[in-house]
Formats: structure tokens, C-alpha cells, sequence
């Protein structure tokens, strides 16, 4: 398959901290980290992080506001120079690890870093089905699903809209990346479908806004198969719609649209922007606009590989209601 390449014309919105932005922020997590019961998946613990993210470095309460409002052209911001462990050097950075269905059910600097951000921008949201639930969770290469297309993989990972076969799937998606890759190959890829659309035919337009797409779960989803109900691509209003599109599991009904959708694919692979993440860098994506993937790399398994945490959100907590038990976090 064609390899996304790096576009240099455009690069997503950026906020880079200073360094008392950073400290500030630091302080918030530390103190979380801290804070009873100090379990990422506990209630209790995301009331305490939603309140504490008020006090956030301005700067950055206003560029998330700013973005939950308008994403802009790319579907994606990113914020660097944020606080990955302790400032007073408590704590150190474990292996990166290594075994399937990796999370982080104890609280720490990262996890309270991206848990706050993304309160910033919606409700933090997981399935039961993916990952057991948790609501940090670890994206790290898995030795023996090197060419799964999911985050366990490091394999080229394709461009997709996240969990596109679920009524609820996220907003926004925050990848943070608390170990770079040390071989310096993995890329976070985005395409957003306003960069792309003026590059689609009348012709693809209208077939990619009918319903005449299936797409299947992905395999991090334990337990879940077939497809949801036929659908449509692109969505919404037509000069600015939402994308909905995994092009590992999409799958075009008939030959237009089998068309219409490589036309897409070309379009997405003409707008790509690839990052390098480091450590302290949270990319945000809206998951509405724009699809992300992942460049291909090459794990070493000794306990230095990329480490990112995930962290959903969704901007309409009642629409998922009758899925969450108990009014939890965690979409049955």
C-alpha cells in the first residue's frame, strides 16, 4: 500500500509550555498523583482531577477551549513540553511495557497530565471491550502483533477514525507520549477531511455521503463482531463534513463506492502530516475531522520502546447514558 508521506506546507497548531507553565502543571499532577484513592478508573479521583484542572496554565486552558471550539484545518493540537514524572525525582520511568491489553489503573504524573487536559475538552469515556475498561491506556508495541492493525502493532498502521464502528466513539482522541521511540521511525500520521476535500471529485463527494460503507470493529475489541449498519463516509454538511472511515475495516458495498473510496484514500495520503513524538508532547485529535494513523517501526523490547498513554473524551455524556452503568465512565 501507498506510504503516507511528510507534508512540510502545514503543521497542526502547537502550544509549547514554557517552563513555570510547566511547573504549574506539574504541581496539579504531582498533587493528583497523590490524591485518594489515587486509582485513574475511580470517580472519586476524576472529580478530583476535573476540579484541579481548572488551575491549569491559562495559556493552555485557553488554546483547548480554543480547539474544542474550532478544531481548525487539521483536526489537531499539540502541546509540548508537559510533565511526564515528578519534579523532585520520586518517581522514575518504568520499562516501557511489553504485554498485551497494557493500562494504568494507578494514578501518576502522566496519567493525571493527559486525564486533566482531555476534562479540559469533554467527559473521559472507555469500553468495556477494549483495553478491560480502563480509561488511560497504554499504546506500546506487544511482541507477536507486530502487524495487528492496532496499537499493539508496528506495522504501518492505516488511517482511521477511532472505533468508527461505534455509535459513541469519541470526540477527541490524546495520545501522550511518555517514552519516544528511540529509533526515531514512528510517526503519529493525520489527515483532516477539510485539507482534504477540496482534493475529492463532485462525483466522490456524492458517493462517499451515501450509505454504502460497513465497517467492522477493530481487534482490540475482545468479544465484538460483525459490522454496524451501512453508513456514509462523509457526514454532516456537505462544504464541512465529518469523516467516519477506518481503512483497514471500512468496506466499500458496491464498485462506486469502492472508487470513491480510494479517491479518499489518495486525498488523505496527499494531506498527511507525520509527528514525531517526545517525551512531554500531547497530540489532541478531533476525531470528527480527522483520521490518524501510524508510520511503521521497529520494537526493540528491552524496555525503551515508544510508550504513549490514550485517553478519550466525548463532548455529550447524556448521548451515551443508557451504555454507562451507574452513570460511570465506561461504555458497556
Amino acid at each position: 500500500m501507498t506510504q503516507p508521506r511528510i507534508v512540510t506546507t502545514a503543521s497542526p497548531a502547537t502550544v509549547v509550555l514554557t517552563d513555570a507553565e510547566r511547573r504549574q502543571t506539574g504541581e496539579i499532577a504531582d498533587w493528583l498523583a497523590r490524591t485518594e484513592p489515587a486509582a485513574t478508573d475511580d470517580l472519586q479521583w476524576l472529580g478530583a482531577v476535573r476540579d484541579a484542572s481548572a488551575g491549569l496554565p491559562q495559556r493552555l486552558l485557553t488554546e483547548l477551549r480554543r480547539f474544542r471550539h474550532d478544531a481548525g484545518p487539521d483536526g489537531v493540537l499539540v502541546i509540548r513540553n508537559l510533565p511526564v514524572t515528578p519534579a523532585d525525582g520520586s518517581t522514575v520511568l518504568p520499562p516501557t511495557p511489553a504485554q498485551p491489553g497494557s493500562v494504568e489503573r494507578l494514578a501518576s504524573t502522566a496519567s493525571a497530565v493527559i486525564t486533566a487536559a482531555m476534562l479540559q475538552l469533554g467527559e473521559v469515556i472507555a469500553f468495556r471491550n477494549e483495553k478491560s475498561g480502563a480509561l488511560v491506556q497504554n499504546v506500546v508495541p506487544v511482541p507477536g502483533q507486530e502487524r495487528q492493525q492496532s496499537n499493539a502493532g508496528s506495522v504501518l498502521l492505516e488511517m482511521h477514525t477511532e472505533n468508527a464502528f461505534h455509535d459513541n466513539r469519541p470526540d477527541y482522541i490524546g495520545l501522550f507520549c511518555v517514552r519516544e521511540d528511540p529509533t526515531g521511525e514512528a510517526r503519529l500520521c493525520t489527515a483532516s477531511v477539510r485539507r482534504a476535500l477540496p482534493l475529492l471529485s463532485d462525483e466522490a463527494r456524492k458517493v462517499l455521503g451515501e450509505n454504502r460503507f460497513l465497517t467492522e470493529a477493530p481487534p482490540s475489541f475482545e468479544g465484538r463482531e460483525g459490522a454496524a449498519p451501512a453508513h456514509a463516509i462523509l457526514r454532516g454538511a456537505p462544504e464541512d463534513p465529518d469523516v467516519l472511515v477506518d481503512f483497514s475495516a471500512t468496506h466499500p458495498l458496491d464498485d462506486e463506492a469502492r472508487t470513491a473510496m480510494a479517491e479518499l484514500r489518495d486525498a488523505f495520503i496527499e494531506v498527511t502530516s507525520a509527528l514525531a513524538l517526545g517525551a512531554g508532547d500531547l497530540a489532541v485529535v478531533d476525531n470528527r475531522l480527522t483520521v490518524h494513523g501510524r508510520t511503521p517501526f521497529t520494537p526493540r523490547y528491552d524496555g525503551t520502546d515508544r510508550w504513549l498513554h490514550r485517553v478519550y473524551a466525548a463532548l455529550d455524556n447524556r448521548r451515551s447514558r443508557p451504555l454507562r452503568t451507574a452513570g460511570g465512565s465506561v461504555l458497556d
